[in-house]
């Protein structure tokens, strides 16, 4: 698979909460930051999304916004607004005015990641993830929210894996979209927006077990070893060799999670020669033996 399809298997995202947000009249409320990726869509109206240290973000009508790692932040009519606080919540929500037709709608949600590797395959992806309705792409994603919902609300044979499937077509189509520009985070999507990077990181994922050298990703690339060093680690936040060792560390994470492998056979298929050199890399990376990050598991 691509560097990016890999990353979203690996999350296996799943549980997904819709619900419809509506509001009226002048309003404001904050969330504290939560364990859980939230998505909206903008059914109706506009709103303002501040994030603590950001230029708050005017939401309209057809808007998409994912947040991979939800932070703290204000939704609110207007900027500048007092905010209530407030907490996630899995049924439907109004905020402002109780009477009358709102003027505000969207669908929002939030769905979990696997744990053993959140925090660090997170750490690739963008914290703010915005597609506009101007360019034309959020009606995809108004399509899949509409068949998430309904999916959601069913108790189908079948619903656990649909809503699975779903959230990982949904999570691609959020990242697979993203244009490049100068304020991207350093992180994996940006990377792969670097045809000569991208071709690096794609034959790191094709064959994780080969014994890479920056020589030969640079070669992959089609750069020099400085300006490939210089450039990956510019774009991707992180050494070329770092990077390996840290998506081999989550295969490994993975793995383990699972119980179904030896650590012998761990090692040979993320590319160490023995049971016990994958032991030292994974307790220098990890801070534990592999034995002990399992046993913590069950």
């Amino acid at each position: 698979m691509d560097p990016l399809s890999d990353i979203v298997s690996l999350l296996r995202p799943s549980a997904a909460i819709s619900k419809p947000i509506s509001a009226k009249g002048r309003w404001g409320v904050r969330y504290d930051a939560y364990d859980a990726p939230g998505f909206t869509i903008i059914l109706t109206g506009e709103a303002w999304l501040a994030i603590d240290e950001c230029e708050p973000l005017r939401l309209s009508r057809g808007d998409f916004l994912l947040l991979p790692v939800t932070p703290a932040f204000t939704l609110s009519s207007e900027v500048g607004v007092s905010c209530d606080p407030v907490s996630p919540r899995s049924e439907a929500v109004r905020h402002g005015e109780r009477d009358g037709e709102p003027d505000f709608v969207a669908l929002g949600g939030s769905f979990t990641f696997e744990a053993v590797n959140d925090a660090l395959l997170m750490a690739l992806l963008p914290k703010l993830i915005f597609i506009p309705a101007s360019d034309g792409r959020a009606t995809r994603f108004s399509r899949l929210i509409e068949l998430l919902s309904e999916e959601c609300a069913a108790d189908s044979p079948g619903t656990e894996l649909v809503v699975h499937r779903m959230l990982e077509v949904l999570l691609v189509e959020a990242l697979r979209w993203q244009d490049l520009d100068s304020q991207m985070q350093a992180g994996l999507l940006r990377g792969l927006q670097e045809p000569a990077l991208a071709r690096a990181l794609k034959a790191i994922h094709a064959d994780v077990r080969a014994s890479w050298t920056v020589a030969d990703l640079a070669n992959a690339a089609g750069m020099s070893r400085s300006a490939f060093s210089a450039r990956f680690g510019e774009a991707l936040g992180c050494a070329p060799i770092q990077y390996l060792a840290r998506w081999r560390m989550a295969i490994a994470k993975d793995a383990l999670a699972r119980g179904a492998k030896s650590l012998e056979r761990i090692a040979d298929e993320i590319g160490y020669e023995s049971a016990s050199a994958f032991s030292t890399a994974f307790r220098r990376h990890v801070g534990c033996p592999p034995g002990k990050f399992a046993r913590r598991l069950t």
